[in-house]
């Protein structure tokens, strides 16, 4: 990462990091050792007696948690390493770009990846807040002793607490990719070739003065097209041990739920309490064969198509509009179309004009397509 491989296009790092962030399999142990200490020299550091690896992020917060108990890590050393000379390869480059040459050069590199990658961290951190905490409660519980409800809710709470401080000195590696795209090729960018080298090779790490925990990538990483963590069939994600994240479409789900979505039934799916759940199990199952299997009547048609109405207890109503594309297939036939529409809409005329952006008056379409 210096300051003369501007020969690479803006378009080329984009590309690469983009592929880092979402790397998947083995980390390069000895490429990610070789970072972590070019990280401490590059910031006036010793570099770090050790280097203990960790099969995911939940095994290496519980190792930090173990090291610093003990006092055997040495103090964090996290700004030194990461936070400083991030700090300082910014400031160079918004003074030799201006406002308006940052805005431009980050929207080129780091804003491609930065939703995605922030959406993907704070689901990390989520499961490992809620793993790593309701564990601690459970072993601190695992006694004879009558359970006090106060008690077991502030040790809850400081069990919550302790994860989250621990999370604070990671350095997240791979998913740092959207910052290290902005500052690869850059003037300032060279103090930031520990961590991109780290980053290239593993994924998360915690610096520490004697001992730096670094973190394999993940095994599997499955993404919707809107960069969400989504699978029907096994974890989003998955670590080489048993950490892994379950979701559909964004929403984190139980493992179990998903063996059931092959065979849901429209009575399963009434009978389901917990509404975001009731909703991914619709939308896998598709709203239209939903409406068709429950023998669901529509309540109004007009010249734009057919409204449909599925009360849903607990939660708002599902309106659709089905429409018939006018324009005939290849075979001769006319696909059908199902649209969202809120839920306060009264007809299907209504609905469609609410699809363009415009009142149901002001919707006089020259052609159906």
């Amino acid at each position: 990462m210096t300051a003369g491989s501007g020969a690479v296009t803006t378009a080329e790092t984009t590309h690469t990091w983009r592929a880092v962030a979402s790397a998947t399999g083995p980390a390069d142990r000895a490429a990610a050792e070789e970072g972590v200490r070019l990280a401490y020299r590059l910031a006036g550091l010793p570099e770090p007696e050790t280097v203990v690896w960790a099969d995911s992020p939940r095994e290496g917060a519980s190792l930090v948690a173990r090291l610093t108990t003990e006092g055997t890590a040495g103090r964090s050393v996290r700004d030194a390493v990461r936070t400083r000379p991030w700090a300082t390869a910014r400031r160079q480059l918004f003074d030799r770009l201006g406002s308006d040459g940052w805005a431009e050069h980050w929207a080129l590199t780091g804003a491609q990846m930065w939703d995605g990658l922030v959406m993907l961290t704070e689901r990390i951190r989520t499961g490992l807040i809620e793993d790593l905490a309701v564990t601690a409660v459970a072993s601190d519980a695992a006694t004879d002793t009558p359970v006090d409800e106060e008690a077991a809710a502030k040790a809850a709470a400081a069990a919550e607490q302790s994860v989250r401080l621990t999370l604070l000195d990671a350095v997240l590696g791979q998913h740092d990719a959207a910052w290290l795209a902005a500052f690869d090729g850059q003037e300032g960018g060279e103090a930031l070739a520990g961590i991109a080298a780290v980053a290239r090779a593993a994924g998360w790490w915690w610096p520490y003065e004697r001992t730096a925990v670094v973190c394999e990538r993940p095994v599997a990483l499955h993404l919707d097209e809107a960069g969400r963590l989504d699978s029907a069939d096994g974890p989003a994600l998955a670590f080489p041990d048993d950490f892994a994240l379950y979701a559909w479409r964004g929403m984190p789900v139980p493992a179990e739920f998903l063996d059931e979505l092959t065979g849901l039934t429209p009575r399963r799916i009434r009978e389901e309490e917990n509404a975001e759940l009731r909703r991914v199990m619709l939308e896998h199952y598709g709203y239209d064969r939903y409406l068709r299997d429950s023998d669901a009547a529509p309540v109004q048609r007009d010249e734009a198509g057919v409204l449909w109405r599925l009360e849903l207890e607990g939660d708002e109503p599902q309106v659709m509009v089905e429409v018939v594309n006018s324009t005939p297939e290849p075979d001769g036939t006319h696909r059908t179309y199902w649209l969202r529409v809120p839920p306060r809409t009264r007809t299907a005329r209504e609905g469609v004009a609410w699809t363009f952006g415009v009142e149901e008056a002001e919707y006089a379409p020259m052609r159906q397509t």
